[in-house]
C-alpha cells in the first residue's frame, strides 16, 4: 500500500548559489581565508562523503552504527509509540532505518538536507521500503530558519547523528540545540550522535586516510567552486591538511596552496601565499559531561547515554527541559 501523504518533492532550500558565491567570495577575501563546511555537500561531495564513511580509517560512522543496532530498542522505548522522526541532515538515510525499524508504529519522518538530489533520491527509497510511512522531505540548511511541514503527531523525536554537531563551535552547537527545541516543540526528545576525546593519532587518521578520500572530498570545494562560479583553481596547487588543534579540542580541515598564485572566482582575483590555508571545516571532540553541560544550556536534559567498549563515541537521548 502506498501512502497518499508521502512527499516525494520537498520545498526549494534557502540555501541557493547567490549564497555560495556570497560565502566564497567573503570567505577566500578575509583573513585567515575559510570556506563553512556545509558548501562540501553538493552531488559529488554527498557520494565522496558516503565512501569516506566506508573508510576503516574513518570509525565514526562504524562505530555509532553498531551503538544504534545494540540500542535501538532502547532508544524506542525511550521515544513511545506514534512518534514523527525528524532527521537533520539525513543523507543517505542508513542510521535512521535502525530506529525506524525498532520504533512503535512510528507516524512520520522528516529528512531535512541540504543536497536536494540526494535528499530527493533517499527519500525515494525510504519511501519505496516503508510504504505504511509518511515520508516529509525538507530541502534546506538545518543551520538556518526553514518552515517545518505540518506534523499530525505530537511525539516528535530528533535525529541528528555522525557527530555533526562537532563541525560547529560550542556557541554555534547551543544555537543549534536551542532552535531544534524551539522547532520540535514541547515534550520533543533528541537523539545525537556525539564524538568523544581520544588517541590523537586515531583522530588524524579518520581524516587524513591512505586512500585519499577525504583530501578528494576536501578539493572538491575547489572543483565546485570552479564549476559553479567560474572559478580557476588549479587542484594541483593545492593540497588537503588535517590538523588536530589542542586548545580547542577539534581536528581542522583545510586546503593548503603548494605555490604563490592567483585565482578568479566569479571574476574576483584571489591571491595566495605559498602554504596559505583555507580553512573548510572543523569537527569538535567531547566528554559526555562537557557535552551534557552545553545542552542544559540550550534548554535540554539528558536523558540516557550509550557509547562503544572503547569509548570513543556516544549516542545521547536528550529531552526538552519542560518535557
Amino acid at each position: 500500500m502506498t501512502n497518499t501523504a508521502t512527499q516525494i518533492r520537498p520545498p526549494e532550500a534557502q540555501t541557493g548559489q547567490d549564497e555560495f558565491a556570497q560565502a566564497v567570495l567573503d570567505g577566500l577575501q578575509s583573513t585567515p581565508k575559510a570556506i563553512p563546511s556545509k558548501f562540501f555537500y553538493d552531488t559529488k561531495g554527498s557520494h565522496l562523503f558516503e565512501q569516506i564513511c566506508e573508510l576503516e580509517e574513518y570509525y565514526p560512522t562504524r562505530v555509532e552504527l553498531g551503538i544504534l543496532e545494540a540500542h535501538a530498542p532502547d532508544i524506542a522505548a525511550i521515544a513511545g509509540p506514534d512518534t514523527t522522526l525528524v532527521e537533520f541532515g539525513s543523507g543517505a538515510g542508513v542510521k535512521v532505518r535502525l530506529l525506524l525499524d525498532a520504533l512503535d508504529a512510528p507516524r512520520a519522518y522528516v529528512p531535512i538536507d541540504i543536497s536536494r538530489d540526494h535528499l530527493l533520491a533517499s527519500s525515494a527509497q525510504l519511501n519505496a521500503d516503508y510504504p505504511d510511512l509518511s515520508i516529509l522531505p525538507v530541502h534546506a540548511d538545518f543551520a538556518t530558519p526553514f518552515d517545518m511541514p505540518r506534523m499530525a503527531s505530537s511525539n516528535v523525536v530528533g535525529f541528528f547523528p555522525g557527530s555533526t554537531i562537532g563541525n560547529l563551535t560550542a556557541g554555534e552547537a547551543e544555537d543549534f540545540l536551542h532552535s531544534a527545541a524551539e522547532t520540535l516543540g514541547k515534550g520533543a526528545g533528541m537523539v545525537i550522535g556525539v564524538d568523544l576525546i581520544k588517541d590523537r593519532d586515531v583522530l588524524r587518521a579518520a581524516y587524513d586516510d591512505r586512500k585519499g578520500v577525504t583530501a578528494a572530498f576536501n578539493l572538491n570545494l575547489l572543483e565546485r567552486i570552479n564549476r559553479d562560479l567560474n572559478g580557476t583553481f588549479d587542484l594541483s596547487h593545492f593540497t588537503h591538511k588535517a590538523l588536530f588543534n589542542e586548545t580547542e579540542s577539534r581536528i581542522e580541515m583545510h586546503i593548503e596552496a603548494t605555490q604563490a598564485q592567483t585565482v578568479t572566482v566569479a571574476g574576483r582575483p584571489i591571491s595566495f601565499e605559498k602554504g596559505e590555508r583555507i580553512h573548510t571545516e572543523n569537527s569538535h571532540k567531547y566528554t559526555v559531561p562537557g557535552f551534557s553541560a552545553l545542552a542544559g544550556r540550550a534548554g535540554w536534559s539528558l536523558r540516557a547515554v550509550w557509547t562503544d567498549e572503547n569509548d570513543w563515541f556516544a549516542v545521547l537521548y536528550l529531552q526538552r527541559l519542560d518535557g
